[in-house]
């Protein structure tokens, strides 16, 4: 898609209907929101150039294309812009894997807020809409992590007229529809998927309040189901014992309406103005799902990458993960406490067909630099590729019951056969030599699965090697506030894992993932999960320190100490410990990874910090 003034002038365009303001840079690949969204308005008739990782300090960069006809479509990129440029730990990243040949530096901290600053500065007046995961898991008030407060919407803060939240196919072409008709952005506000404002009490919806559990109905709707208003932004954000327990309760509200069917609109009043959620926007049939990947993407970074950076690199690394993987499903039922994809993709299951994922396969293999393997079929998790139970196409995903976790719905039914036929149609296509399986596998799905057809073959034919799982922590109860089965049944199916292996005659290995100074986890769990890697012999090379992003579970439990899943007898949820400050995650790390020499120090004061000097000569025995 257009690039630049001279790419319009190829294509005798004059006017552009959309801008798609990126904050990576432009490769038109289905994985990249710029391209999928860009090509998806193509495809309805609209002109849409691509902006790719602005200069955001000048406001003359955003003038390239010219005032677009129908408004600018604004995105941070495909990660959180401050997840992008800081580590865990708060620490500038060294490089960015959606930009220029790697290089860091290219996309601004708080990317929406300060692009939306320089279109404004360039174009007053114009319709500017907001998009992509920055906006989606910050569109209510929602705790940061870089500046440990809790912050207003992104929609008020970067003075936004409308956004979307989720995947925003549905929505989006909705709005363009209406932008079309005449409508302005701030006018839109029935289309599901967005979020919108007013300062006007008497046009918000009727509506009544969970926490007082009493009826409000400041004006009248045609609506059988009410919006529920959440706490005011000034209640949950004092950083009080009391305004905690608000912003817990704000969460629960907010996670038991992200279902399509049955989530409800959520209303935020935030100081003189309201802050409207609308329910989410309906998953994409499979139909809708195929014709979108059947779009004709290059699969390719823009050519004017093609040259070496100021660091002597070329192409857009991201690229690299995903040109020879196959996107089969979206949504994930897992739901794990550490992960936001509940809030931004839902929990039921989109799927592909198999006939649209074996198309885009035999396109593969007509690639230059196809070497004959498939890196990955899969998505948010692997081995979904139906919805949970048969009770969800009609009722929705169950506001406050969990699907797995550490106690299973007895109403979900698993079946791996559906994915077994696709993956043995992948591995016939002419020209593929492997196909791999290396997005997250759910392994307390597989192991409730009585048919083992998919385990054997999993092991026989998609794995070298290694096969990388996520137990997570070997503590049931840090497990249970994490939304994971028991170490149990890891260790279950572990055993399962070696035993196959060992009938197939093949030699392979688990990599197992952990996460050190997750809520709940103390150094005397971190001193848990070392003890049981001693003794199986594996120390892992990485370990993930648990990363407060904005709008998952365990950012809440972070902020506040508290579980909004849980109350006490006393009616107040339930405490949870949580490591704060740099020192003791660095300790807890160290634990996780004993064996390196440069851990032996932190190690060591860990263990007599806990009151476990007992320890020392097992892990250090000399």
């Amino acid at each position: 898609m257009p690039v630049s003034r001279d790419d319009l002038l190829d294509r005798h365009i004059s006017e552009v209907d959309f801008v798609f303001v990126s904050g990576d840079a432009y490769v038109d690949h289905a994985s990249f929101a710029a391209a999928l969204l860009g090509r998806l308005l193509e495809h309805n008739g609209y002109k849409v150039a691509i902006l790719a990782q602005p200069d955001w300090k000048n406001a003359e960069s955003f003038k390239i294309f010219g005032k677009p006809k129908l408004g600018f479509l604004v995105s941070a990129g495909a990660m959180d812009s401050m997840v992008a440029n800081y580590t865990a730990n708060n620490k500038p990243r060294s490089q960015d894997a959606y930009s220029h040949g790697g290089e860091s530096g290219h996309r601004p901290d708080r990317a929406l807020i300060s692009y939306v600053s320089k279109i404004r500065e360039a174009y007053k007046g114009t319709n500017i809409i907001i998009g992509g995961i920055e906006a989606s898991l910050r569109r209510t008030s929602h705790y940061d992590y870089w500046s440990n407060t809790v912050k207003r919407s992104i929609l008020l803060d970067s003075k936004a007229d409308l956004l979307i939240y989720g995947m925003g196919e549905h929505a989006l072409l909705e709005i363009a529809a209406l932008l079309k008709s005449g409508k302005t952005a701030r006018e839109i506000r029935n289309v599901r998927g967005t979020c919108w404002f007013t300062g006007k009490k008497e046009e918000l919806p009727e509506w009544e309040n969970p926490l007082e559990k009493t009826k409000t109905a400041p004006s009248s709707s045609a609506s059988s189901k009410k919006a529920l208003m959440l706490p005011t932004y000034a209640d949950i954000c004092k950083n009080t014992p009391e305004s905690k327990e608000l912003f817990a309760f704000s969460y629960i509200i907010q996670e038991q309406n992200t279902d399509a069917v049955n989530g409800s609109t959520l209303i935020e009043p935030v100081d003189s103005r309201w802050v409207v959620q609308n329910p989410p926007s309906l998953p994409l049939t499979t139909a809708e799902f195929d014709e979108i990947y059947n779009l004709p993407f290059t699969r390719k970074w823009h050519p004017m990458y093609d040259r070496k950076n100021s660091s002597g690199k070329s192409g857009v690394p991201a690229l690299a993960e995903v040109k020879f993987s196959l996107t089969s499903c979206r949504g994930c039922f897992g739901a794990c406490s550490f992960c936001a994809i509940t809030f931004h993709q839902g929990r039921r299951i989109q799927t592909r067909s198999q006939e649209s994922l074996v198309k885009e396969a035999i396109l593969m293999t007509q690639d230059s630099d196809f070497k004959g393997y498939i890196h990955d079929v899969g998505g948010p998790t692997a081995n979904f590729r139906k919805d949970a139970c048969p009770y969800q196409k009609e009722r929705g995903a169950c506001p406050s019951k969990d699907c797995l976790g550490s106690s299973p719905c007895k109403n979900v039914q698993v079946s791996h056969s559906e994915y077994v036929q696709l993956l043995r149609k992948l591995r016939e296509i002419p020209g593929v030599k492997k196909v791999f399986v290396r997005s997250g596998i759910r392994f307390d799905y597989l192991m409730m699965d009585k048919d083992k057809t998919f385990f054997r073959e999993l092991c026989l034919h998609h794995i070298s090697g290694q096969l990388k799982v996520a137990p997570e922590h070997v503590n049931d109860n840090v497990l249970r506030l994490m939304r994971k089965s028991s170490h149990k049944v890891y260790e279950e199916f572990a055993a399962e894992y070696e035993k196959i292996n060992r009938e197939l005659g093949k030699k392979q290995y688990l990599v197992p993932y952990y996460i050190a100074g997750h809520p709940g986890a103390g150094l005397n769990e971190a001193i848990e999960v070392a003890l049981y890697l001693k003794k199986t012999g594996f120390v892992p090379e990485q370990v993930q320190d648990f990363y407060p992003t904005p709008e998952s579970l365990a950012t809440c439990m972070y902020y506040t100490g508290l579980n909004p899943h849980n109350k006490t007898k006393d009616g107040h949820f339930e405490r949870v410990y949580v490591a704060r400050g740099g020192h003791e995650r660095k300790l807890q790390r160290a634990l996780l990874q004993f064996n390196k020499h440069e851990n032996k120090r932190a190690v060591m004061e860990a263990l007599k910090t806990a009151g476990r000097s007992d320890l020392i000569k097992v892990f250090y025995p000399r």
